[in-house]
């Protein structure tokens, strides 16, 4: 039995994901209203997941989400908005400790909600199985056990994150020449803290562009782009358009599209590309892959497949493997959902099964 604690603070929002998972006989549900009564029922219900409003009034959707990790840590679905500000607060929650997100519907709530309900029930169950790092946000539990009753709660330390510019101040990318090869990373849930953690560890002087399908809507690919490029020596952009495919560059495929790789006259390109129906999440990790097949040897080729549910690049990294690239799957043990990466290793198409600390290291080995 699944237990969901529904936080929102409209009642036709509560109503509609109650519905929902009222079809779901092993989903026991309890609600709350706003962020106060949310940290009631945590303690008092011990829910397995929580759905969580990032727009509440009183106690934040974020105030609520740092309570919850420092009193007892639990998988957290954020529900976003589709907007800017949307974006930045969902992907600020999820380096809180969020473990995926699913945005509100729009329009006719009702009837979107059909199209949205299997989706939202997918994400649940997934966040449910989710493994929180024993070490998640460890130091300011430990603090906040130390303040008294009814003092404030230590406050969490911002990532430092750069707005877009034109070019990265003192972090030119190297002259080297085209692309000689090319890594290619696939993510889903979980996926942006992990997209941290490997990007930051690169070099600047690393020498193959590296191509990201992270499943995601468009709205929230430019912001999670401009958050990582703040945070590491690379240079990372959204690929919202044809961008040559060069070294020293890290490209973030466009949410609610795919992204390929394509020759032009002009040379090698990244670009987006309108998903494709036989493909069911988008950016594809699969279509990226084919595509770079086509243009690349494969022993040219490095294929990273991090966390996230269900088997979008397993199929396609093995692939690739069998005809002489190399690929890294995330380990389970590091895995917020060891879907993605998982089946890759069941496949047999892992050449290094790594936890997310060590992909970094061989990736450079396997490039240099």
């Amino acid at each position: 039995m699944i237990r969901l604690l529904v936080v929102d603070d409209s009642a036709l929002m509560r109503k509609l994901l109650g519905g929902v998972f009222a079809q779901e006989r092993d989903v026991e549900v309890a609600f709350a209203r706003d962020g106060d009564e949310a940290l009631v029922e945590h303690l008092r219900f011990r829910p397995d997941v929580i759905t969580l409003d990032v727009n509440m009034p009183g106690l934040s959707g974020l105030d609520c989400l740092d309570r919850i990790m420092l009193d007892r840590p639990t998988p957290v679905v954020m529900v976003s908005s589709l907007t800017a500000n949307g974006a930045e607060v969902t992907l600020d929650a999820i380096e809180r400790g969020a473990v995926d997100f699913v945005t509100k519907p729009g329009g006719a709530v009702s009837l979107e909600m059909d199209r949205l309900g299997p989706l939202i029930v997918q994400k649940v169950r997934a966040a449910a199985r989710a493994r929180l790092r024993p070490t998640l946000r460890l130091a300011e539990r430990i603090r906040a056990r130390t303040v008294s009753a009814g003092g404030n709660l230590p406050q969490r330390p911002r990532m430092p994150v750069r707005t877009a510019s034109p070019e990265p101040l003192s972090r030119n990318p190297p002259k080297l020449g085209p692309a000689e090869g090319i890594v290619l990373v696939g993510t889903s849930t979980g996926g942006p803290p992990a997209l941290d953690a490997l990007l930051s560890r690169l070099p600047p002087e690393f020498p193959w562009p590296v191509v990201v399908a992270q499943h995601m809507p468009s709205s929230f690919t430019g912001p999670l782009a401009r958050r990582l490029d703040g945070l590491c020596a690379l240079k990372v952009q959204e690929a919202s358009r044809p961008m040559p495919l060069s070294p020293g560059n890290v490209y973030i495929g466009r949410g609610d599209a795919d992204v390929t790789v394509a020759r032009r006259p002009s040379g090698l390109v990244v670009q987006p590309v309108p998903a494709h129906i036989d493909y069911p999440w988008h950016p594809s990790v699969d279509r990226l892959v084919a595509s770079a097949l086509d243009l690349f040897e494969p022993v040219r080729l490095v294929g990273v497949l991090m966390t996230g549910m269900g088997r979008d690049g397993a199929t396609a990294m093995a692939g690739m493997r069998a005809r002489g690239g190399r690929t890294i799957a995330e380990s389970e043990e590091t895995a917020v959902v060891w879907g993605m990466p998982g089946e890759l290793v069941r496949t047999g198409g892992a050449t290094v099964v790594a936890p997310l600390e060590g992909i970094a290291d061989a990736l450079l080995q396997m490039v240099n």
